[in-house]
C-alpha cells in the first residue's frame, strides 16, 4: 500500500513538472520594463505594438468580454476623453478577448448610446481582439490553464521608449476612473520633464517636489538660495513651483 501511495505521489509530481514545462510562463511585466510585443487585428486594422506606437505614449486598456456593462461604461468615457489625450501625445489602445467581429458590432452599439446626457462619440482608437488570449497572457492578466478572462481588467501606460511606466487593476465589476488614469499620465510626463517628483493628490498646475537633500546641511544651503519658486515643510521635503 505504501508503494502504491508513494508511487502516485511520484506521478503527481512529475504531472506538475510537465504541465509547468509545456505552459507558458505569464506575469504581469514590471515598471522600467520594456512592453511585452504583440501583433493583432483590430477595429482600425493590423496592430504591431510597440513597434508602430510613432514616438507617442500609449495607454492599453484590457476588458474580459464584449458588451459587458462596466467595460462598456469605460470605454464611453474614454471616447468622451480622447481628444483630451491625443493632445497629450498618447494613443488609447483596448484590448478584449472576443473577434473583431463582435468588437465592431460592440463599437457601432456604443457609437449609438447617449451617456450622461452627451451625444455620442465617433470611437477612434482600436478595440484589438486577443481572441487566443496570447496578448492577456503576455500581459500577466490570465493565468496558463485558466477558462476564465475575469481578470483581463489591466491599465498599462507605455512611454515613447516602449516601456512600462504604470500599472492598474480593477475587479470587474468596479469601472476604471479615466480621470485618475489621465492624471497619473500627466504626472508621468511632468515628471520626466522637469527631473521633479509628484507628491499625493497632486493635480496639474500645483506644486511638485524636488528631490530631498542628503543631510539636513545641505537643506541648510538649499535654504540660503530663497528662490521664490522653493519652499519647504522639512528638510527632506521640498516643494517647487513650476512656471
Amino acid at each position: 500500500m505504501k508503494k502504491i501511495i508513494a508511487y502516485m505521489i511520484f506521478m503527481g509530481f512529475c504531472v506538475t513538472i510537465v504541465r509547468a514545462q509545456e505552459s507558458p510562463k505569464t506575469r504581469i511585466p514590471l515598471i522600467g520594463e520594456l512592453a511585452p510585443k504583440f501583433t493583432a487585428q483590430s477595429t482600425t486594422g493590423r496592430i504591431t505594438f510597440p513597434d508602430d506606437n510613432n514616438s507617442k505614449w500609449t495607454i492599453l486598456f484590457s476588458h474580459p468580454a464584449d458588451f459587458t456593462a462596466v467595460c462598456s461604461s469605460e470605454i464611453l468615457e474614454l471616447a468622451a476623453m480622447q481628444e483630451d489625450f491625443e493632445k497629450l501625445n498618447t494613443r488609447l489602445m483596448v484590448i478584449s478577448t472576443d473577434a473583431v467581429s463582435s468588437h465592431i458590432e460592440w463599437v457601432k452599439s456604443l457609437e449609438s448610446i447617449k451617456y450622461k446626457g452627451r451625444d455620442p462619440y465617433k470611437i477612434k482608437f482600436p478595440l484589438i481582439s486577443d481572441a487566443d488570449r496570447e496578448i492577456s497572457k503576455k500581459y500577466g492578466m490570465i493565468h496558463s490553464f485558466s477558462s476564465t478572462t475575469k481578470d483581463v481588467r489591466g491599465v498599462f501606460i507605455v512611454d515613447p521608449s516602449e516601456r512600462i511606466e504604470a500599472v492598474f487593476f480593477y475587479p470587474m465589476n468596479i469601472g476604471r476612473n479615466m480621470e485618475e488614469i489621465k492624471r497619473t499620465l500627466i504626472a508621468l510626463q511632468t515628471a520626466e520633464k522637469n527631473n521633479v517628483l509628484i507628491p499625493a493628490n497632486w493635480n496639474p498646475g500645483q506644486d511638485v517636489m524636488i528631490q530631498s537633500p542628503n543631510t539636513s546641511a545641505d537643506a541648510e544651503k538649499l535654504l540660503k538660495q530663497k528662490s521664490e519658486n522653493l519652499r519647504f515643510v522639512a528638510w527632506y521635503m521640498w516643494f517647487k513651483k513650476l512656471p
